[in-house]
C-alpha cells in the first residue's frame, strides 16, 4: 500500500528525518543523528500542537498580555517572579550531557515549523486566527526557564495551616490534614500567629494555574486538586507472560488539547517511545529497547513561605539577622496588546521572589522553592534516562531530577523491577516545613537532599512494586531526620491496588488492563461497613447494603454514594466536629481524615447521627437530580467526561468543534480509574487521560491511550478519535518495531535540507 507522503524542505536541518504517523496519530520519528531526531520532534510537535505550545511558552515566560490584553498583565508579572534566573551552564548540566544539544535541536525544530507557517499561512492553527495572534520563535532556554508547568508543594497547605493556627490554635490543624507518618506540628521559632494575606496565594495561583488562557484572574483552587497517579511493575514470577509487566497512568487536570503527547524517537544509539508534554523534548514515561519507566508524584515538600518584617521607614528593607537587608528590585516591561508595554517591579529577597509586598502592614512574603535551583524544569530531567540500560543507570540519572518530586517505577527485559523516589528535597534543620517561617535568618535550608538520599527498592519478594501518591516511606526510614514531607494523597487508590496484587496470582496483560480501569471504591467499602452496624429503615440503607462498592457508570448506588460522600458527608463531618469557621478555610477537605475521624472512637457518639443526617440529605438530592425511582439512577448520568477547549467560552458557536464530550464515566478521584469531578456539575475535570501497559520486551504488544486525541487541530482526524475509546476504558497499540509501525502507517512526512 502506498502511504501518502509529504516532503518539506527545511532550512538548517541537522539531518534528514522521516516522520511516520500511524493510524492513531502517533508519530514515529527516524533520523540518522540524535540532533535530527530532536529537531524533527520539535517540528512535529508544533505541527500537531502549535497553539498549545505557544501558549505554554507565553504563559511560562509572562507574555500572555501581549496577545490577550491588559487583563493578563497581573498573570505575566506573577509568572516572571517564578522564572529560573540562575546560571545556565549549571542548569543544563543537571539534565545530562546531551540535554542542551537535544533541547537546542528541539527548539530549532519548533522554529522551523513557525517559519513554515509564516510561508504557508494556511497551516496557521484556528486558535491564532480566532485571537488574531501569531506564534513566536523559541530559544532553548525558554524550555527550561519556565518552572511552573507542574506544581511543587506545599505553599497552599502552609498558608491554610498558618491561618487555622492563627485563629484557632495549632492543635486545630488536626481538622485540616492527616499528617503521615504521625507528626505533631510545632511552631517554628519566631512564628507569629497572624494570618497570611490572600494576595500571597493569589499571586502563586496566577503563575501556576495549568490553564491560564481563560481568565486574567485565578480559578477556584478546587480545580487544582483531586489529582494523582498510579504505576506498578510485576516481576516475571507474577505474570503469565514470563516477562515483567509495567502499568502507568499519570493523572492531571483535563485539558483540550491533551496535556500529554506520545512520540517515538529513533536515531543511532537512541530508540525510545512514550508520553511527555509537547513543549518538552524527549519523553518522560515509556520505554527504550531494554527498559520501561513510569512516574507518579511523590508528595515532597519543596517550597517554603518566608515572612519578613519591613523597616519602619524604608519598605524595601527587610530584617535579616541583627540588621536590615535590601530587596533586589528588577524592572521589566510587559508587552500589552493595544497599548504601550507596562513597567513592573519584581522584588526578590535572598530567599526568593516576593509574592506580596505590604508596606502598610510592614510585611513582605517571599517564596523559597527548589524552582530557584538548577535542574528543576518540570520533567526535563527525563532526558538523562532515555538511554538507561538498567535500574542502576536509571537511578544514577535520577540524581539530576529536581521537580516535581516523583516515584519512578521501572522494569527491564531481564525481568528486574525497581522503585526510586526522586526530587530535590530541602534540608530544614530547625523546622518541619509545615508552617511559614520568619525570613530573618533563623530558618535556612542546610542544603538539598537528592534521589540517592530517598527511599528505593528492587526486586522485592512480593514480586511487585507500585505507587499511587500514598505515604510510602519505609518503616525504617528516619522521617524525623530526613523530612521529605507529611502531607500525602488519600491512600484509597493504593489500598485497592495493594489488595488486588497481594498473594501469588500470576497476572496477564488483560488482567492488568482491567485493574488499571478498576472502579472499586475502598472508602465506600469502609463507610458501608459503618452503615451496616446501624438499624435504619431509610431506603438509602437498602440501596447501599447489597452494593459491590464499584463506581460503575451504570450504577445507581454509585450515584448515591458519590453525592453523599463528596457533597454531604465530608463537609458535614467537618462542620459538625471542627471549630466553627474552620471548614470554610479549607479549600479541599481531606477525605482520608474524614474517614479516620468517623472510624475512631473519639466521635463515636455523634457518628450515627452524622451518617443518618447526611445520607438522608444525599438521598433527597439524588431524587431531585435523577428522579424518584432509584432503579433508574446511574452514576454516569451525572458524571461525564468532557474536554473543554479554553477558547470555546469565547466563541460559543465553535464549542461543538473545539470541545470533546460528553461521555458517561465511572470512578472517582479515589479509585484506580481516577476520574475526579467538580461538585457544581459533576463534570470529570481531572484524572487519567493518558495510560500505557507494557509487556516488557514484547514491545509491539504495548498499549496506550491519549484522550481526546494526539492532535490539537480541530480539523484533524486525530483531534477526538481516541475519546470514545478512553470513555470505554479501551486502548490502542503503541507500536515499536519498524515493521509494525510501517504496517500501521497512514501518512509520512519527509524533512529534507534546503
Amino acid at each position: 500500500m502506498t502511504i501518502p507522503t509529504e516532503t518539506i524542505t527545511v532550512p538548517n536541518l541537522p539531518a534528514e528525518a522521516e516522520i511516520v504517523i500511524d493510524r492513531w496519530g502517533i508519530p514515529h520519528i527516524r533520523s540518522s543523528t540524535e540532533a535530527g531526531a530532536f529537531f524533527a520532534q520539535g517540528f512535529n510537535a508544533a505541527r500537531d500542537r502549535l497553539w498549545q505550545m505557544d501558549t505554554w511558552r507565553k504563559r511560562g515566560l509572562g507574555l500572555l498580555a501581549g496577545d490577550l490584553g491588559a487583563a493578563y498583565v497581573e498573570r505575566d508579572q506573577a509568572a516572571r517572579l517564578l522564572l529560573y534566573r540562575g546560571e545556565m551552564a549549571a542548569e543544563w548540566a543537571e539534565y545530562g550531557p546531551d540535554a542542551e544539544a537535544w533541547t537546542t535541536a528541539f527548539a530549532a525544530g519548533i522554529n522551523a515549523y513557525v517559519d513554515l507557517v509564516a510561508r504557508e499561512p494556511a497551516r496557521l492553527p484556528l486558535e491564532f486566527k480566532l485571537l488574531d495572534t501569531q506564534p513566536a520563535h523559541w530559544s532553548p532556554e525558554d524550555v527550561v526557564r519556565c518552572r511552573t508547568h507542574a506544581r511543587v508543594r506545599n505553599l497552599d497547605a502552609e498558608i491554610t495551616r498558618n491561618n487555622i493556627a492563627a485563629r484557632f490554635g495549632i492543635e486545630a490543624d488536626r481538622f485540616h490534614k492527616l499528617l503521615e507518618p504521625a507528626w505533631t506540628v510545632v511552631a517554628p521559632e519566631g512564628w507569629q500567629a497572624e494570618p497570611i494575606p490572600p494576595e500571597v496565594m493569589r499571586t502563586y495561583l496566577l503563575a501556576t494555574e495549568p490553564n491560564a488562557i481563560g481568565s486574567g484572574t485565578p480559578s477556584d483552587p478546587v480545580a487544582l486538586d483531586n489529582q494523582g497517579s498510579n504505576n506498578w511493575a510485576l516481576a516475571p514470577s507474577r505474570t503469565t507472560t514470563g516477562r515483567a509487566i509495567l502499568a502507568s497512568d499519570p493523572h492531571r487536570v483535563h485539558e483540550q488539547p491533551s496535556l500529554r503527547y506520545i512520540t517515538h524517537l529513533t536515531a543511532p544509539g537512541l530508540n525510545v517511545i512514550g508520553a511527555g508534554e509537547p513543549a518538552v523534548p524527549g519523553v518522560s514515561l515509556g520505554h527504550n529497547d531494554v527498559l520501561a519507566f513510569s512516574l507518579t508524584i511523590h508528595p515532597t515538600d519543596q517550597e517554603d513561605l518566608y515572612v519578613y518584617e519591613l523597616h519602619p521607614e524604608d519598605a524595601e528593607l527587610y530584617r535579616y539577622g541583627e540588621g536590615w537587608e535590601r530587596m533586589r528590585l528588577v524592572e521589566e516591561h510587559i508587552p500589552v496588546r493595544g497599548e504601550a508595554p507596562r513597567a513592573v517591579t519584581l522584588r526578590f529577597t535572598r530567599h526568593g521572589p516576593v509574592l506580596y509586598h505590604d508596606p502598610a502592614g510592614k510585611r513582605a512574603y517571599a517564596l523559597r522553592s527548589v524552582w530557584q535551583l538548577p535542574g528543576t524544569a518540570a520533567y526535563l530531567a527525563s532526558l538523562n534516562y532515555l538511554k538507561a540500560r538498567n535500574f542502576e543507570d536509571y537511578a544514577k540519572a535520577l540524581e539530576g531530577w529536581g521537580a516535581p518530586s516523583t516515584n519512578h517505577v521501572v522494569a527491564d527485559v531481564d525481568g528486574n523491577i525497581g522503585w526510586a523516589a526522586a526530587g530535590m528535597v530541602p534540608i530544614r534543620p530547625s523546622w518541619d516545613g509545615l508552617l511559614p517561617v520568619p525570613g530573618d535568618g533563623r530558618h535556612e535550608w542546610a542544603g538539598i537532599m537528592r534521589s540517592s538520599g530517598l527511599p528505593r527498592a528492587t526486586n522485592p519478594a512480593s514480586g511487585w512494586l507500585g505507587t499511587a501518591n500514598q505515604m510510602n516511606l519505609p518503616a525504617d526510614y528516619d522521617h524525623a531526620a530526613k523530612k521529605t514531607g507529611f502531607e500525602w494523597t488519600d491512600g484509597a487508590r493504593f489500598a485497592r491496588l495493594s489488595g488486588a496484587l497481594a498473594g501469588d496470582h500470576r497476572w496477564s496483560v488483560a488482567e492488568t488492563l482491567a485493574l488499571q480501569s478498576d472502579v472499586t471504591c475502598v472508602p465506600a467499602r469502609r463507610l458501608c461497613a459503618l452503615l451496616a452496624r446501624m438499624d435504619d429503615a431509610h431506603p438509602a440503607w437498602a440501596l447501599l447494603a447489597g452494593w459491590d462498592h464499584r463506581l460503575l457508570a451504570e450504577s445507581g448506588p454509585a450515584a448515591l454514594f458519590e453525592i453523599w460522600f463528596a457533597k454531604h458527608l465530608v463537609p458535614g463531618v467537618m462542620l459538625a466536629l471542627a471549630p466553627e469557621g474552620l471548614p470554610a478555610m479549607v479549600a479541599v477537605p481531606d477525605t482520608q481524615l474524614t474517614l479516620t475521624l468517623l472510624e475512631g472512637e473519639e466521635h463515636a457518639a455523634r457518628r450515627d447521627a452524622l451518617l443518618r443526617e447526611t445520607l438522608s440529605a444525599a438521598w433527597g438530592e439524588a431524587t431531585t437530580l435523577l428522579g424518584p425511582d432509584p432503579a433508574g439512577w446511574a452514576w454516569g448520568t451525572l458524571h461525564q467526561g468532557y474536554f473543554e477547549h479554553p477558547l470555546s467560552r469565547f466563541a460559543p458557536e465553535l464549542a461543538a468543534r473545539l470541545d470533546v464530550g460528553p461521555a458517561p464515566k465511572g470512578g472517582s478521584n479515589l479509585t484506580i480509574n481516577n476520574n475526579g469531578w467538580r461538585t457544581k456539575d459533576f463534570r470529570v475535570i481531572s484524572g487519567v487521560s493518558w495510560r500505557m501497559v507494557l509487556d516488557v520486551g514484547n514491545w509491539d504488544a504495548s498499549v496506550t491511550i491519549n484522550s481526546p486525541g494526539q492532535s490539537g487541530d480541530p480539523d484533524s482526524p486525530h483531534y477526538r478519535d481516541l475519546f470514545p475509546l478512553w470513555a470505554r476504558d479501551e486502548y490502542v497499540p503503541m507500536l515499536f518495531s519498524e515493521a509494525a509501525v510501517d504496517a500501521a502507517a497512514e501518512a509520512r512526512i519527509l524533512l529534507r535540507a534546503g
